[in-house]
């Protein structure tokens, strides 16, 4: 390894990472014959093949994953000591690695351009993906801060709540049901319904609500996104319970209807692994977010609560 360049070990680093030459090689802005030389001119350095094809997949080797593994360790370590240089010259600076559950894509982003404004040498990295994708990612410690709406059981995590985060039923604008008040949740079973996907947490969060009133709903469609589940709503092809901020900016098509037991109250919360160190710029963040969130609550109130109101025609 004493030939080995920090050069080699970021290419070997992104190749690993997407099991593939090429996709490291669009990454970096390298030509995919440059990632090949580097590859194997660090193989040769450390004396033992890296990577094994089979098929046309790419696998690490026993020697390529412990290689990974401290690879991540070297590039974390220079990036918290660049962040640390900074911050001693007065200047955050570094990049903050941020991975989000869908729903929270309609919030997270508004409150991310007043941030970057705030410190313009801070990158930011946006993951967005449902909630088992999140594990995932977390139990691989690939981002610095998490934010979700259903707190991990089987993990040991740090967590802060920030925001309300109320599920509320959809319908269409002109569905009956949306004339009445206090509808008993067992009359959602006559309704065509529309779920999100396995692996979602709001998914989660509404099972449990039915199974524990023992409402039996007929799923006409499963969707991955709130947008679709809208379109669908908004075309008359069921109803569905989805988070109060896919509708802050979008109230013309949809009643909201006035069900016993709804809103499902939840929270938004920023998570991280426990005993994972905070750097200097998520540190920043983690601070921003509770404090630029509480006026966004204060500045929204009215909007909000217009939105939770059932609509009765």
């Amino acid at each position: 390894m004493n030939q080995a360049t920090l050069h080699q070990l970021k290419v070997f680093e992104a190749a690993a990472r997407h099991s593939s030459f090429t996709r490291a090689a669009e990454e970096l802005f390298l030509t995919q014959p440059t990632v090949s030389m580097q590859i194997k001119q660090l193989t040769k350095s450390v004396g033992l093949p890296l990577f094994e094809q089979v098929g046309k997949r790419l696998y690490l080797t026993e020697a390529g994953r412990e290689l990974f593994a401290t690879c991540r360790q070297i590039f974390e370590n220079i990036a918290q000591y660049e962040m640390k240089v900074a911050d001693l010259k007065g200047v955050k600076q570094g990049q903050l690695r941020l991975a989000v559950i869908t729903t929270a894509k309609y919030f997270i982003p508004r409150l991310l351009g007043p941030f970057c404004q705030l410190y313009p040498g801070i990158d930011i990295s946006l993951q967005v993906t449902n909630h088992e994708q999140i594990l995932e990612r977390m139990s691989s410690n690939l981002d610095d801060l998490y934010i979700m709406s259903q707190i991990p059981e089987n993990m040991d995590v740090t967590c802060e709540p920030f925001l309300e985060n109320p599920l509320i039923v959809f319908a269409p604008n002109n569905h009956p049901l949306s004339k009445e008040t206090n509808i008993p949740i067992q009359r959602l079973s006559n309704e065509p319904f529309i779920m999100r996907e396995p692996g979602s947490g709001t998914r989660r969060a509404v099972q449990s609500l039915f199974e524990k009133y023992g409402v039996m709903v007929k799923v006409k469609l499963e969707l991955g996104s709130n947008e679709a589940i809208k379109q669908a709503i908004a075309g008359g092809l069921g109803i569905s319970v989805l988070s109060r901020h896919t509708l802050l900016s979008d109230t013309s098509d949809f009643s909201i209807l006035d069900v016993q037991h709804f809103p499902i109250q939840r929270n938004w919360y920023m998570v991280y692994p426990s005993g994972k160190q905070l750097s200097i710029v998520a540190r920043t963040y983690y601070d921003y977010l509770l404090a630029a969130t509480k006026n966004v609550v204060e500045e929204n109130a009215d909007t909000v609560s217009s939105t939770l109101e059932p609509t009765h025609k």
